[in-house]
């Protein structure tokens, strides 16, 4: 769904750029509450994770394909608003290096992909995890529910922008029904990439999950064969394995090592299918002012390296260069930020009125 030049014009571009900038700051101060010991070394793996499997565009219907969007995942597994940085860090990667996603339409797709798709499936998952029982089965469902709605929403939120702002005299209401309808389907897609990636690292490290926390169960007494509970009980923590122990480095580099192989060699897989927005915009005409790209001439344009005539070898060695700049520019932005909280909260920093 990334938005090129030209879809929007320039006053609803700036506005969006605007809101983006405001979202962004507002995000590097929630983040130094969610990056802790745990989530800070993950959270730059995070965006790569993003990074890799979008590259892997998988086919819906209709000669169309989609391609997972990110903002529930990384909400759900670092915090939703390290989540929301995440994926901006991904969109300007791309945007810079690979020519995906105008960089005038950069605060388009910042608030489109980054903000609404984070803020609402985050919101979603959090009221479910209140309803659902409280078990590590209830993240899993409550990811895909949260992944699910987050895409239709993202493609309501262009579909409102370009009623604003679009560059194009196209019936709002045909943009509308196209592109909520095919992204319910990319939807389902997203729903199951985020389930099966929460649920994969909640079963063997509950506590890298940010969603999870916090799960609580009371204590439970067996009466006359039933389970119920205990008079008086507080609720406790649900037992996750212990942390202090356990080191991060093995998650970190097996996470790493699937991002390298989904981007490297499993991307040549992927579906060539226009995706969604790429559909609409071409049947609906939305694309008929759309601008050649300001990146046009980069060297990784396109997801191929510039000179490297065999296809897999070009997209590969392209994805595994994205992931690694998509690593260390997150994980730096992260540091970053998690250094920021540990200067802010260290007691030289710290005063005393009396």
């Amino acid at each position: 769904m990334h938005v090129p030049d030209g879809f929007i014009n320039a006053p609803t571009s700036a506005v969006t750029g605007v809101v983006a900038a405001g979202a962004i700051a507002v995000s590097l101060r929630g983040a130094r509450r969610e990056l802790d010991e745990r989530t800070a070394p993950l959270a730059g793996l995070v965006a790569a994770f993003i990074f890799a499997v979008q590259m892997l565009n998988f086919p819906v219907a209709a000669g169309t394909s989609g391609h997972l969007l990110g903002g529930a995942l990384a909400a759900i597994l670092v915090g939703p608003c390290t989540g929301v940085l995440c994926v901006s860090v991904v969109l300007l990667m791309q945007g810079i290096l690979f020519a995906d996603g105008g960089l005038t339409a950069l605060g388009v797709n910042i608030t489109d992909m980054a903000i609404v798709t984070t803020v609402v499936a985050y919101a979603l998952f959090r009221g479910l995890v209140k309803v659902l029982p409280r078990t590590r089965r209830s993240v899993t469902v409550a990811s895909f529910v949260a992944a699910l709605v987050s895409v239709p929403a993202a493609a309501l939120a262009f579909t409102l922008l370009y009623w604003i702002g679009g560059t194009t005299d196209v019936s709002i209401g045909k943009v509308a029904t196209a592109m909520i309808g095919v992204h319910v389907l990319i939807g389902i897609g997203e729903a199951a990439i985020t389930a099966l990636t929460v649920g994969a690292v909640i079963a063997v490290r509950p506590d890298l999950v940010y969603g999870a926390r916090g799960l609580q169960q009371r204590l439970k007494l067996r009466v006359n064969g039933e389970l119920v509970d205990a008079p008086g009980s507080e609720p406790t923590p649900a037992a996750p394995a212990p942390v202090v122990a356990r080191s991060h480095r093995k998650v970190w580099i097996t996470g790493l090592v699937a991002s390298l192989v989904l981007a490297g060699f499993v991307s040549f897989y992927a579906s060539a299918n226009p995706d969604g927005l790429e559909k609409v915009a071409t049947d609906k005409g939305i694309d008929e002012k759309a601008e050649e790209h300001a990146a046009a001439d980069s060297p990784l344009a396109d997801y191929g390296v510039k000179d490297i005539t065999n296809a897999r070898v070009s997209g590969g060695l392209a994805g595994v260069i994205g992931v690694g700049v998509t690593v260390v520019a997150g994980s730096a932005v992260f540091w970053a930020v998690r250094r920021r909280r540990s200067d802010d909260a260290s007691p030289t920093n710290t005063e005393t009125t009396v």
